[in-house]
């Protein structure tokens, strides 16, 4: 990993520590708040994200269209859907229901 990226994948951590529980945003929304990359990058990050930074809510972050498609990166491939509900998100076969009703935007809620 480059130290640009290590920056990088930092940056989306602490975007995503910020996410309240119950609520969830989209590999894009991050991507465009933070201004330095795409959807994919802030997936990379995701994906390669250890203890090391700490505890994130990863769960909290799905695909545009509001599909948990980072399921196959958890324990389990129900836990990011658990962890989901136990906060009161609605999910139905993988994907947030109604996703407008839970939808964080950093760029709405951050300075």
């Amino acid at each position: 990993m480059t130290n640009n990226s290590k920056f990088y994948y930092e940056q989306v951590y602490e975007v995503v520590a910020q996410i309240p529980r119950g609520k969830v945003t989209t590999y894009g929304n991050i991507a465009d708040y933070l201004a330095l990359g795409s959807a994919r990058m802030v997936g990379y990050a995701l994906r390669n994200y250890h203890a090391g930074y700490g505890e994130i809510p990863a769960h909290r972050v799905v695909n545009a269209a509001g599909v948990l498609s980072g399921r196959l990166h958890f324990p389990t491939p129900d836990f990011m859907a658990n962890q989901l509900e136990s906060e009161g998100v609605k999910v139905k076969h993988n994907k947030v229901v109604k996703i407008q009703n839970y939808l964080w935007v950093p760029a709405n809620e951050l300075l």
